[in-house]
């Protein structure tokens, strides 16, 4: 592309941006327009004080029209398959008339927006089908962040008629805990043989899933697989009780030969009807609200904090005296607080 046509692709871009307001995004999506779509979940991305004015005021008129769907977190080992399972587990849900929304998290890169945009050209059929829509969470300075506009994110998603809501963890450690704070069901994927099935680092995973897979159970690791999933079954007996009051499933599954796929999706039917009738899953939902009311709200606070200069230079000239010994860590965070305070 020429130096001309660049300009005149930005121009366009400038020209559609200062377009966008929140009445026309909001009747364009939900009218079902996935290029409207886009450009909300670009509006909420975006740092700019204006854009941030417009995408809370689209959010506020989202609101009413979220919440009719079951979002799914999905999260396991990197060589797992999460790509191969979710192109597999979305055609799924597609047959049942669903329409799909593939979310990540990944906080890993500032530089490439996350492994998913990767992940979109390995899940070939579903990206091409009229009800999927499959996007990134852009990676952002802090990890609160990121799962802010997720969050903000599957609220445009419902709103736009997404009743299949699949948030992938892209990232490790951290992000599973905040997937798992922004969904209905949560469910691990694991592989057989790779020596990670009962070990204690995966322990605190497996107690918040709701659903565990082990996948790629084809031809020779068939075996292995169905192995595996008794000792997953034998090691779950063994955690405390769920607050939902459901025992966590583990099944084997093949996106390769398309097995069991089905079997995942009608466990996690039956988790649905069963939250639903003993309350729980209404009642997740409003504690998830709450929850990420005081997230965003720390987010919000910190944020206003590191954009201070002069609080950013006074925090230099503490951390220096900090390390050498002229004052201690507690009575310098709150000499830092008490200034803030001022600021404020």
């Amino acid at each position: 592309m020429d130096g001309k046509k660049v300009n005149e692709w930005m121009a366009s871009r400038k020209q559609h941006r200062e377009k966008l307001n929140a009445d026309d995004l909001f009747t364009a999506l939900r009218a079902g327009d996935r290029t409207a779509l886009s450009s909300a979940i670009t509006l909420i991305e975006s740092t700019l004080e204006s854009d941030q004015r417009t995408g809370s005021e689209l959010i506020q008129r989202c609101l009413p029209f979220s919440g009719n769907s079951i979002r799914i977190g999905i999260t396991g080992v990197p060589g797992v398959g999460k790509s191969s399972f979710i192109e597999a587990f979305g055609q799924e849900w597609l047959k049942l008339g669903k329409k799909v929304a593939v979310l990540a998290i990944d906080p890993s890169s500032e530089r490439t927006g996350g492994s998913i945009l990767g992940d979109k050209t390995r899940m070939t059929e579903l990206s091409q089908q009229p009800d999927v829509f499959i996007r990134p969470s852009a990676a952002g300075a802090t990890l609160g962040g990121v799962a802010r506009r997720t969050r903000e994110t599957i609220i445009l998603c419902e709103a736009a008629g997404y009743d299949t809501i699949l948030v992938e963890t892209v990232g490790v450690g951290q992000s599973e805990i905040l997937v798992h704070s922004m969904v209905d069901f949560f469910l691990l994927l694991l592989l057989a043989g790779a020596g990670d099935e009962l070990q204690g680092i995966k322990r605190g995973i497996m107690e918040m899933a709701d659903g565990l897979a082990v996948t790629k159970a084809d031809n020779d690791n068939e075996k292995r697989a169905r192995l595996a999933a008794r000792e997953l079954k034998n090691a779950i007996h063994l955690f405390p009780p769920t607050p939902s009051g459901w025992i966590p499933e583990v099944h084997t599954c093949s996106a390769l030969t398309n097995t069991n796929i089905d079997t995942v999706l009608e466990m996690i039917t039956r988790f649905e009807a069963h939250t639903k009738i003993n309350g729980f899953f209404k009642k997740k939902r409003k504690e998830q609200n709450l929850y990420w009311m005081h997230e965003t709200l720390k987010v919000l606070l910190l944020e206003s904090f590191t954009r201070n200069q002069e609080l950013q230079q006074q925090l230099a000239v503490f951390e220096a005296a900090v390390s050498n010994g002229e004052l201690s860590g507690f009575e310098a965070a709150e000499k830092m607080y008490a200034l803030y305070k001022t600021k404020a």
